[in-house]
């Protein structure tokens, strides 16, 4: 107890080394909704167009997220479970998971905090962003991120959906969220992590209420309810609240660890995992905080992306791990001032939220050296994220592939116009079905039986085939959203935007190809009868309005009318052959 209070004082968490929102770089109540609804059809198995896994089915444990991830966790006790790489700060196993009870109990018993509760977590990548997420989940309360590149508008459109009643931040963005709480119904208050109490403005220091230890009697929580709600756009519209519960996130963790897609580590060596890909994006959430904390990694983080401290964190905690996007892997593969031998520690590389080109894998491999396991997979958020993964003995002549069916889930192919399903080899919309599929979108029915069928498949509106030895490729994109650098940018959430412009009659927004962010996003825009509207103002008036992703870098293209078919639905394949 005395060596936690040392640690927990002795920590001067250095936010002087975050001095603008530009120095951080990431690339409503609901009722209970339960997994139970997504049922699956035992009659269609005996259908040769459904694959099935060839991995088995996972046994999910009758257990909430944080006592599924944490369970271990004595047995690497004394050794770092998170390091912050930029200012030293780090944490034992045995001191985060202290402070992760403290900080349920007290978010109960001094904050005023109850069941179902959702907390809005508006942070960078730190360590302290473990103990305030799994502290919140552990306390039964509903977890909702946002990117803190968001515009203050963004972050109370998003919050205002999710209905925040909590938001945990840091100084540089308490103005934004005390700001922004103030129009939240039923806001109860804000906590500052590396802040100190402010009662005039209702925000509780996070350092001072964890070494309060208030005592309070942690919930017991149901499995099938909602843990978090990630944001997406999904296959086509606004961002929407995904509802993953605690049975979807930990089903996942059991897919991700099946022994075809992991090795066994050795339990006396300590494995370093570096990433500075966002915890608020599912991938960073679960797919690599939880799944590695899982397993006692230690998970090495980047608040921001920068060169000097991306490769200093290379040299330092010489990483076993790297979890990339393909952006960085080209920043890894092609910057001068990284070396083989700064990559000679990596023994496996994980690249998720867009496809990396082979030729990009291969430039990798011949700088670090053909023995890495560089490794591909395929999910969204509203699956928790894996649906398919490359197994570790992936043969060479499966280039391009994303990978097999994960543990307990199916899959199958159909026909872009009839909806028949296909048989391999033959390409259409990927659909599908498995104990990580979301239960569906925050008060939206309407945009949930869009996605998920009456059967339980999840439409991905993502074209890909399978073959003979049920490998899956994704070649196309049959959805609207757009893809910058792995982040999402709904065309609708843009176009709303530009259709505020009193000079705008109709406007479209797609994807153009970048060399390095992959798309960009583009505006076709018709004005109205003699208005007088230039690119320059339509820029000017878009991009100080959404995070710098989003901003229409593609540029601007006027046009007498935007293509749309029959239905009024916007023909987005010819608008993308316009120069």
């Amino acid at each position: 107890m005395a060596k936690f209070m040392r640690v927990l004082k002795n920590h001067s968490l250095q936010w002087s080394k975050l001095k603008s929102i530009e120095s951080i770089q990431c690339s409503s109540a609901f009722g209970r909704r339960e997994y139970s609804s997504l049922k699956h059809q035992p009659e269609e198995k005996y259908n040769s167009n459904i694959v099935q896994t060839s991995l088995g089915n996972v046994k999910v444990p009758n257990e909430n997220v944080v006592e599924h991830i944490w369970k271990d966790y004595e047995k690497w006790g004394d050794q770092p479970a998170s390091t912050c790489a930029v200012s030293g700060r780090t944490y034992s196993y045995f001191m985060m998971r202290m402070m992760i009870q403290r900080c349920a109990k007290g978010l109960i018993a001094h904050c005023g905090m109850e069941p179902r509760d959702v907390v809005g977590l508006l942070l960078p990548n730190i360590p302290e962003y473990i103990v305030a997420c799994h502290g919140a989940l552990e306390a039964g309360l509903t977890v909702t991120f946002v990117n803190p590149l968001y515009t203050p508008d963004e972050v109370k459109r998003q919050f205002e959906n999710a209905g925040v009643k909590m938001i945990m931040t840091i100084p540089l963005f308490l103005e934004v969220a005390t700001t922004i709480g103030k129009h939240l119904l039923g806001y109860k208050s804000t906590i500052c992590i590396g802040g100190e109490d402010d009662a005039s403005q209702n925000v509780h220091g996070f350092q001072d209420l964890l070494m309060a230890d208030y005592q309070a009697e942690l919930p017991g929580i149901n499995p099938k309810e909602i843990a978090i709600l990630p944001y997406s756009s999904g296959t086509t519209g606004m961002p929407k609240g995904v509802m993953l519960s605690h049975y979807n996130l930990i089903a996942n963790l059991l897919q991700i660890k099946h022994p075809a897609f992991m090795e066994e580590r050795d339990p006396d060596v300590q494995e370093q995992a570096l990433t500075v890909l966002p915890f608020f994006h599912i991938y960073g959430f679960n797919g690599i905080l939880n799944t590695t904390l899982s397993q006692g990694v230690h998970i090495i983080t980047l608040p921001k992306f920068t060169p000097e401290d991306y490769i200093k964190a290379l040299e330092e905690f010489r990483p076993t791990f790297l979890f990339v996007v393909p952006s960085l892997l080209l920043f890894l593969a092609s910057h001068p001032a990284i070396t083989k031998d700064h990559l000679s520690s990596i023994k496996n590389v994980t690249s998720g939220a867009a496809s990396a080109p082979e030729g990009l894998l291969q430039k990798f491999r011949q700088k670090c050296g053909n023995d890495v396991v560089i490794r591909q997979g395929y999910g969204m958020t509203e699956s928790s994220p894996v649906t398919l993964f490359m197994p570790l003995l992936t043969p060479p002549s499966k280039i391009g592939t994303c990978g097999v069916l994960a543990a307990s889930t199916e899959a199958k192919i159909v026909d872009l116009v009839t909806g028949e399903e296909l048989p391999e080899l033959k390409s259409g919309e990927l659909l599908v079905r498995g104990p990580q599929i979301m239960a569906g979108y925050l008060n939206n029915e309407k945009a949930t039986a869009e996605t998920i069928d009456e059967e339980g498949w999840l439409h991905t509106g993502d074209v890909a085939y399978y073959d003979e030895d049920k490998y899956f490729f994704i070649v196309d994109r049959t959805k609207e959203l757009i893809k910058v650098k792995g982040n999402q940018v709904s065309p609708t959430e843009l176009e709303n935007i530009i259709l505020e412009m009193p000079a705008v009659a109709d406007v479209a927004v797609v994807g153009v190809p970048d060399t390095l962010a992959g798309e960009v996003p583009r505006a076709f825009i018709v004005k109205k009868p003699k208005a007088a509207l230039t690119e320059e103002d339509v820029l000017k008036y878009v991009n100080p309005k959404v995070v710098h992703y989003k901003k229409l870098s593609g540029g601007i293209r006027f046009l007498n009318m935007i293509p749309r078919n029959p239905n009024g639905k916007i023909l987005r394949n010819e608008l993308r052959l316009i120069k």
